[in-house]
């Protein structure tokens, strides 16, 4: 039996094969932030987008923003100021739990998309400034938090529910409170 034409085919499909799954790999590992873990902007808008058209009248939008990060890289340095970033992280992902998304956008920016939060809402600040230890000492950053809840929206989009909570966030850095969905 002359082995040459199934060699033939054969050798092209396992580069096909093995070139396609290094390429879902590396579009999945892109998706990601490598310091937080988090889904990154891409990532987290095709995931927000499909839970937002599934159920509208329960999701909410929030935008997160770390108070003064500058001072914790300026003071304690740019390892410090990763380990904030990664604690953060696995705080709001406890937060957001399995009925919501959580993304670092950039810099000290995370945004989230859950369901029924509005109960646990005020909660949120509080997971999010609680006491940190880095190294030897213990440090308290502070998170502005804008909310949009989807069901105040004449239409649902995303885009639109991100601005309000950009807006929000900016308006609670003042006083520190998180809004409440109505």
């Amino acid at each position: 039996m002359d082995l040459a034409p199934l060699l033939a085919a054969g050798v092209p499909l396992i580069g096909w094969s093995a070139h396609s799954t290094l390429l879902v790999r590396r579009l999945a590992t892109a998706r990601r932030d490598p310091l937080t873990g988090l889904l990154t902007r891409d990532g987290f808008t095709a995931r927000a987008e499909k839970l937002i058209r599934s159920h509208p009248e329960r999701t909410t939008v929030l935008l997160i923003d770390l108070d003064d990060f500058k001072h914790v890289n300026d003071t304690y340095g740019h390892a410090a100021g990763d380990a904030v970033l990664a604690d953060t992280a696995d705080r709001l992902t406890a937060w957001c739990g399995p009925k919501g998304i959580a993304a670092r956008l950039g810099g000290d920016e995370f945004a989230a998309v859950v369901l029924d939060a509005s109960d646990r809402l005020e909660l949120l600040s509080a997971v999010l400034t609680r006491r940190m230890s880095l190294a030897d000492r213990e440090i308290t950053v502070g998170a502005s938090v804008g909310v949009c809840c989807l069901a105040d929206l004449l239409h649902p989009l995303l885009t639109d529910a991100l601005a309000i909570a950009d807006r929000d966030m900016y308006t609670r850095k003042a006083d520190g409170r998180t809004s409440r969905c109505r």
